[in-house]
């Protein structure tokens, strides 16, 4: 089986299908924000659905293999992430956020000027955004009382 834009969109479907089934159900004990949990799951699948059906219907060209060292820096950004999640509550979120964007713009080759600030940017950005205007609890972590 040669791999298509058709695969992926087959591929990227049956993943949001599976967000929708779980995402459906997902109901706090408590309710502690506005949206609440499911709506996070059922937005991405949302998206991720209508990428996948658009591949689905225009697709057909062949998948290129990725370039020398992508898939090295594709597992490291892997990597990034696990810790990001493992850091996310004790950091907090602007500052695990900083690091890891930080991190990540690096490693896909930008200056390390321009990741921290993006990194910056980013992370007191959504810090603002989710937290102050849509009231979704994140994170102080050490930052504490300054947010």
């Amino acid at each position: 089986m040669s791999l298509t834009d058709r695969t992926l969109g087959f591929i990227t479907l049956l993943v949001a299908i599976f967000l929708t089934i779980y995402g459906y159900d997902l109901e706090a004990p408590f309710s502690y924000e506005p949206i609440g949990p499911k709506a996070f799951p059922l937005i991405i699948a949302f998206a991720l659905g209508l990428c996948g059906i658009t591949l689905i219907i225009k697709g057909g060209n062949p998948i290129t293999p990725n370039p020398r060292g992508a898939n090295i820096r594709i597992f490291i950004m892997l990597v990034f992430i696990a810790i990001y999640a493992f850091t996310f509550q004790w950091l907090g979120f602007v500052i695990s956020t900083i690091i890891m964007v930080t991190l990540v713009g690096h490693l896909f080759e930008a200056k390390w000027w321009h990741a921290t600030c993006a990194g910056i940017v980013i992370g007191i950005g959504f810090f603002v955004l989710f937290d102050k205007l849509l009231d979704v609890i994140l994170p102080v972590g050490i930052l504490g009382e300054l947010l």
